[in-house]
């Protein structure tokens, strides 16, 4: 079948798959014919390559990072997933340039296993588990339904302290700005 048909069926953009040909990341077999249009061949029933991330949000919590890791793998070797590669994390949940998930996350579709939503993202998670299905992705949350009572509270204390940081890292900025054009004021003067 042709690239853009594949592409339509996986639900992403034609462009999409043509950069995964480019990177020589696409993840089933094609063949690229002498008049430029691209074949693909997908096989019945594909095995997704299976990822592991795990995050934790400060580095004193290194230990239950590999705790994190331990348990995720444990899930997958009892449903014979064969683990491709582990991404361990140490950010904030709320931080949205994290290097490690935007890495998984630009590969060709995957199984990617978590074991908390919160691991992925501490907002948003139902809009992102939509969108990594739209593009092929299988997301599994091992403990789906666990939930801590005081979870929107911590939530809330997450969120208030990111503003704060923002708060203080701008006002911080804007003091160095400060003293900078005093200097340069003062030695031109």
């Amino acid at each position: 079948m042709k690239l853009s048909t594949w592409a339509k069926q996986q639900g992403i953009s034609y462009q999409t798959a043509w950069n995964w040909i480019k990177a020589k990341t696409f993840p089933i077999p094609y063949e690229q014919l002498k008049t430029g249009t691209i074949l693909v061949y997908p096989e019945e029933k594909q095995e997704l390559k299976t990822y592991i991330y795990c995050r934790v949000s400060s580095s004193n919590k290194k230990d239950d990072l590999q705790r994190q890791v331990d348990r995720c793998l444990d899930f997958c070797i009892s449903r014979g997933y064969e683990v491709e590669k582990i991404f361990k994390e140490i950010s904030s949940g709320m931080n949205d340039t994290r290097k490690k998930l935007l890495t998984l996350l630009s590969l060709p579709p995957k199984r990617i296993i978590v074991e908390h939503k919160d691991r992925l993202t501490r907002f948003g998670f139902n809009y992102i588990e939509h969108l990594l299905k739209q593009f092929g992705f299988e997301l599994i949350v091992i403990n789906r339904d666990f939930e801590e009572e005081n979870d929107l509270m911590k939530d809330l204390i997450a969120i208030i302290t990111s503003f704060c940081c923002r708060l203080y890292g701008l006002r911080r900025g804007n003091n160095k700005s400060n003293k900078m054009k005093n200097i340069l004021k003062n030695t031109n003067d």
